[in-house]
């Protein structure tokens, strides 16, 4: 009772913002933002976002259609060190399966992810509601089947949205019904719906990074123990919108996620490391994380901290799964050109690229007998 108590007091002042109360915007094709705890939410248009906010690199969560009270409850309240760690698993302090991930990193290149990015950033732009970022969908949900087709066992399925832009899941099953996931988002933009947007590195490269890992573990017809899957998110820029629809459906469906990863840049690392985040994720999870990326890549991580809404690690977060962000770079000295049409193939670093692949095979390797 105490708890249900505090969870409606923590959501109190989003609720009363909900579709319910406010139908003639949500008709009138606003949509309401948060951009903090604190903050009790927005209006805005799907153009503000981009220009008001994400061009201005001001990080927000779409939670227009948010009715779910322990994850509004979540985005509501700043999180105490002792509620970094929800995971339902122990993970392990030593890494014991490099013996089968260390061959199949070795198998890894940069070849299909060069030929993937240049695709990917031929787009005019992947804007979620744009006929490019549809299209994008289209070529990406066919490369990926086509990636998986040398393991029948693999599925690919898309994930709808009220948007035509769709989010992708790739399905390795395993012997059990547990998940171990990774996921990148494919939209982009360049500081408007219409502006140039190639997004090479936002965040394309988390995208050729994940399609590389897939090939590997997809030709080698890999059985993990846990099941893993591969998401490529819609819609990560309008506020999170694909993977917070995802991991609401699986918070519905009572499915068991033992980690997940989110990598959203991987290819512009002047560092030339990895680096872990350590905000709005999983405190043990993260800790395993670091292990894994010194392990496969033979470097230790960098950190730093991104802020609210920062990307769809998030939305696991907020709705109760063990997270995880990885990037390419600390805020510092990422990359400049991001939401911009500078956000081009040729600023790519490609030894970052393969360096995040590393960790990727690792850590689907390690996790899936979690």
């Amino acid at each position: 009772m105490q708890l249900l108590s505090l969870l409606a007091l923590g959501a109190v002042s989003l609720v009363s913002c909900t579709p319910l109360d406010n139908a003639a915007k949500v008709k009138a094709g606003l949509s309401l933002i948060k951009t903090s705890e604190t903050d009790p939410g927005t209006w805005v248009t799907d153009e503000d976002k981009i220009k008001k906010y994400v061009s201005k690199n001001i990080k927000f969560i779409d939670v227009t259609n948010v009715t779910d009270s322990e994850t509004l409850f979540r985005m509501s309240n700043v999180p105490a060190a002792s509620e970094m760690s929800i995971s339902r698993v122990t993970y392990p302090t030593t890494l014991s399966h490099t013996a089968e991930a260390n061959p199949l990193i070795a198998k890894l290149n940069t070849t299909g992810p060069k030929s993937w990015l240049k695709t990917l950033t031929d787009y005019f732009n992947r804007y979620y509601k744009s006929t490019y970022g549809t299209q994008a969908g289209t070529w990406l949900l066919n490369q990926v089947k086509s990636i998986s087709a040398s393991n029948p066992a693999i599925t690919v399925t898309t994930f709808t949205h009220s948007f035509n832009q769709p989010s992708i899941i790739v399905k390795i099953p395993g012997t059990t019904s547990n998940l171990v996931i990774v996921g990148a988002h494919y939209d982009s933009t360049g500081g408007s719906s219409t502006a140039r947007g190639p997004g090479a590195d936002d965040n394309g490269s988390g995208v050729v990074t994940q399609m590389e890992a897939l090939r590997i573990l997809a030709d080698a017809k890999f059985k993990p123990k846990n099941t893993i899957e591969f998401h490529f998110y819609a819609g990560e820029e309008g506020g999170l919108l694909g993977s917070q629809a995802v991991f609401a459906n699986y918070k519905s469906a009572g499915k068991t996620i033992l980690a997940f990863v989110c990598q959203d840049m991987t290819g512009y690392s002047p560092s030339g490391k990895v680096s872990v985040y350590n905000d709005y994720v999983d405190s043990s999870l993260t800790s395993y994380v670091r292990r894994i990326v010194s392990q496969y890549t033979g470097i230790a991580s960098t950190t730093d901290t991104c802020g609210y809404g920062c990307s769809d690690h998030a939305s696991a977060y907020n709705n109760g799964f063990p997270a995880s962000y990885v990037c390419d770079e600390v805020i510092r000295t990422s990359s400049p050109y991001i939401h911009s049409p500078n956000d081009a193939y040729n600023t790519i670093m490609w030894d970052a690229i393969l360096r995040h692949s590393k960790f990727t095979v690792g850590f689907l390797v390690e996790a899936s007998y979690l």
